[in-house]
């Protein structure tokens, strides 16, 4: 009962921040080189070009879809907003080979923790792109989405604020 409260409190909020997803290089959502996720159809965000093999949480909240292969996972923070973190582009074609889902759907999650292992070399030796966007799939909700410019980063550093 307590945890609705206070989830509810958290919604409440005018804004929220997302984390680093996973260290290595941020680019803008733009520059992704696929147009599915560049022109910004399924909403706002970053990407990045990891330099390793981690994906995690870029917030607290419930883990609320993984695919089947296991390259992509919605999850709904606790601020309301729904968020696709999809690992490497194209990677639907491994059918789940190269990766390991560390939750299950419906898992309560906190920022900073591990969703997945997933093995950068299987992708690449596909001739896939590691590069994993972090979407706002519900961005119309917000009023206002700023992202962080091109860097390098590490995991858990700030990434996008989003007012309501």
């Amino acid at each position: 009962m307590f945890e609705n409260i206070f989830r509810r409190l958290r919604r409440d909020r005018k804004a929220f921040m997302l984390y680093a997803h996973m260290s290595g290089t941020l680019i803008p959502l733009s520059d992704v080189k696929d147009e599915v996720f560049s022109s910004g159809m399924l909403g706002v965000g970053i990407a990045i070009e990891p330099d390793g093999n981690k994906l995690f949480s870029p917030c607290s909240g419930t883990v609320g879809h993984i695919f089947d292969t296991h390259h992509a996972i919605n999850i709904v923070s606790d601020f309301g907003s729904e968020i696709l973190l999809h690992i490497g582009l194209d990677t639907v074609k491994l059918k789940g080979k190269g990766f390991d889902i560390k939750v299950k759907e419906g898992d309560r999650i906190n920022k900073g923790d591990l969703l997945c292992v997933f093995d950068p070399d299987i992708i690449k030796g596909a001739g896939l792109m590691t590069t994993t966007p972090m979407v706002i799939t519900n961005s119309m909700e917000y009023s206002k989405i700023d992202t962080r410019p091109a860097c390098t980063i590490n995991a858990g550093d700030s990434v996008m604020k989003i007012e309501k």
